[in-house]
């Protein structure tokens, strides 16, 4: 009987405290709609996020939750934990370098005016520079080398006549596979809402599609862009200027990636600023454990293209809010979940992945504001397949053990006998992917990735490049290995790096002239483009020994893109060597 009378009354506290949570609840959901009362029409904005400051921004937060919590889908509990987590650093964003500062009263005109010289970069296509009579940025003379660069002989080379079977996409019939290209043409640009013109007729034409679709359009089976492409600098500025209509996770991959997609229905992939521009990769830390870096992905899209390869995605850098842009439009509730504001009011957010997703690890802003680099996506992999190739020098990511290639110095010769490197271009592509990580430092080059389509009779595409630049005080000469073991170049990529090296042409001053045109700029601080110029130097020894071992003939190969006349049914074009050639 008394265990009853105890059963009894253990099951009516257990309800009670049921009863408290759900009327504490209950009360918290009540909070945001009470203090959206409290402040009354006379605020005059109904919790409009037009402008933002850190004393504002915490009392914003519940009626920015309100309006949201009615939405469907949405988490309905409006949790306090969020406003009581903690970031380790919350100024770990900020750099000398960086767009979030608040520059001083006499340079925040120069600011101003390189983003207006940016806006225009579209049209004029030169260089930006800073006003040369404010006397602190004063130009160098000579400092536009760019266009001089691109009108010398070897940049001017000829592609192959293209046939269907050497582009990615026939436009007559397989754009309309794209959902958005068949069913609204309205793609919403909107720089130029009211210059948009469509044929009487009411026929497509290539030209009225958005950057984006334009970009995907023009890639072929030797480059994702060709040289002089208007539409490069229109998409770059795209990724710059368009709305960001929505915001999610990238799953997989071990740091934080986030998908975001625009007005014009565009896709790019934001890397979000980790580290500053003069934090180097400690010696300590392995290469797999190593932060990636917004900038290096900028960087790496013009060094690529002053290396005349044109295999990294489009690359810009921008400075996001991280309210309006992300916080507010993604419909991802375990991105929504991480973000918080920091003791020194800044909102912060983590999301979620395998390394640096945490409290301690979380990107804050000042007090929204976040650089970060945008790469324009790459056709949908369900219209244009791509294969993914486990690169031959992979490293072996442990902390112990060796890649083969580490420990057999004639590793390059089964490599050689290997497809898809016994023959074609591959092997040469590899080589030129080697140089281009040496230049960036980037140690992390696990895999690569070619267009179905196209067979083993293609380039491969530079992607993820966000571990390279992390230092350079340092030449890691391990990323050299497959050059000096297979002692193979192509005579182009052999001839420009020689170019490169000379003064007139110096392949630090391209960078830092290129660079000028990024919304981030200064991407990269001076010590990495020294560097660059010293590795550049290393390269060509190494190429040097290779000549004077083992003959010119059999070292530099002449690049003619005969394996595509193979893969269009001419002749058996294997890679030709001369008798010596080991």
């Amino acid at each position: 009987m008394i265990k009853m009378i105890l059963f009894r009354k253990f099951r009516v506290l257990i309800l009670m405290v049921f009863l408290v949570a759900c009327t504490m609840h209950i009360m918290i959901d009540l909070l945001p709609k009470l203090e959206k009362r409290a402040a009354g029409p006379e605020t005059g904005n109904g919790g409009c996020q037009c402008t933002h400051n850190p004393s504002e921004e915490a009392g914003s937060w519940g009626k920015q939750r309100a309006r949201s919590v009615a939405e469907p889908g949405w988490p309905n509990k409006h949790t306090l934990r969020i406003l009581q987590d903690f970031s380790n650093e919350p100024s770990s964003n900020l750099t000398s370098h960086s767009l979030e500062k608040i520059p001083a009263a006499g340079e925040r005109a120069e600011s101003f005016k390189r983003m207006k010289q940016y806006d225009g970069a579209a049209d004029n296509q030169k260089p930006l520079i800073r006003d040369a009579s404010r006397g602190k940025n004063v130009a160098a003379p000579g400092i536009f080398r760019l266009p001089s660069l691109f009108e010398h002989p070897l940049y001017k080379t000829d592609l192959p006549t293209l046939t269907d079977d050497d582009t990615l996409f026939n436009v007559n019939t397989d754009i309309r596979l794209y959902p958005k290209a068949a069913g609204n043409q309205e793609w919403h640009n909107e720089a130029n809402v009211e210059e948009e013109e469509y044929p009487p007729t009411g026929e497509v034409t290539a030209e009225s599609y958005p950057n984006w679709l334009r970009f995907h359009i023009g890639i072929n089976r030797y480059e994702l862009y060709s040289r002089h492409n208007p539409v490069l600098d229109s998409l770059l500025k795209d990724l710059v200027t368009q709305r960001i209509t929505s915001v999610v996770m990238k799953s997989g991959g071990t740091q934080l990636k986030l998908i975001m997609t625009f007005h014009n229905y565009g896709q790019a992939l934001f890397k979000p600023m980790k580290q500053t521009r003069e934090q180097e990769t400690p010696p300590d830390f392995f290469y797999f454990s190593d932060l990636e870096r917004h900038n290096a992905e900028i960087a790496a899209f013009h060094l690529d293209r002053i290396l005349d390869f044109r295999r990294v995605p489009p690359v810009a850098g921008r400075l996001v809010n991280m309210t309006r842009e992300i916080r507010d439009v993604t419909r991802d509730k375990k991105l929504w979940r991480t973000f918080f504001i920091s003791p020194a009011n800044n909102i912060c957010f983590y999301g979620e992945c395998s390394y640096y997703c945490s409290t301690e690890h979380a990107l804050c802003g000042k007090p929204d504001q976040i650089e970060g680099s945008l790469a324009a996506f790459l056709p949908d992999l369900a219209l244009a397949k791509r294969k993914t190739w486990r690169n031959p020098w992979r490293r072996s990511y442990h902390k112990r053990k060796k890649a083969e290639w580490e420990v057999d110095p004639d590793y390059c010769d089964e490599v050689k006998q290997t497809p898809p490197y016994d023959r074609g271009s591959r092997l040469l592509d590899i080589m030129d992917m080697t140089i281009f990580d040496f230049l960036m430092g980037n140690m992390d080059r696990h895999h690569y990735e070619t267009f179905d389509k196209f067979g083993n009779e293609t380039f491969i595409i530079h992607l993820d490049n966000g571990r390279g630049f992390g230092k350079h005080s340092h030449d890691e000469l391990s990323i050299l290995v497959p050059l000096s073991q297979c002692c193979r170049v192509r005579k182009s990529t052999h001839l420009r790096l020689q170019l490169l090296a000379k003064e007139e042409y110096q392949l630090s001053r391209l960078m830092e002239e290129s660079l000028l045109r990024d919304r981030l700029h200064p991407v990269l601080i001076q010590p990495h483009l020294e560097a660059m110029d010293r590795r550049l130097r290393l390269v060509l020894q190494v190429l040097a020994v290779c000549v004077e071992k083992e003959g010119y003939s059999n070292v530099v190969e002449v690049d003619d893109h005969h394996w595509a006349r193979e893969a269009r049914g001419g002749r058996d074009t294997a890679t030709h060597r001369n008798p010596g050639h080991r």
